[in-house]
């Protein structure tokens, strides 16, 4: 049985940072891309930022680049988004997905076939 577990959420004042972690069972990372999404109160899920299957190649929601890392751990079977300068519009809920589809669609939420359940993150002004 596959599963996604999310941590590291929290409430954060503006400027500060947080490390989300998803650690999978069931599945190994290196065979998906593995993406983190987020979804805010009243707004659709939106893409946050991916760590392909192959060749270590990463893409970031234009929103987040230069601000938030993502990173993978394959003996660990993790994946890590390091969030720094935090922003009051980075609040909502992170998803982390697991799929296995063309590249080209990494940024898609419904392409993904594994979703973990969810972490806040709380950033106040």
């Amino acid at each position: 049985q596959v599963q996604l577990v999310e941590s590291g959420g929290g409430l954060v004042q503006a400027g500060g940072s947080l490390r989300l972690s998803c650690v999978g069972s069931g599945l190994s990372f290196r065979n998906y891309h593995v993406g983190w999404f987020r979804q805010a109160p009243g707004k659709e899920r939106e893409f946050v930022a991916v760590f392909r299957r192959s060749g270590g190649f990463t893409n970031y929601a234009d929103s987040v680049k230069d601000r938030f890392t993502i990173s993978k751990d394959n003996a660990k079977n993790t994946v890590f988004l390091q969030m720094d300068t935090l922003l009051p519009e980075d609040t909502a809920i992170y998803y982390c997905a697991a799929g296995q589809q063309i590249t080209s669609a990494v940024t898609w939420s419904r392409m993904y076939a594994h979703w973990g359940q969810g972490t806040q993150v709380t950033v106040s002004s």
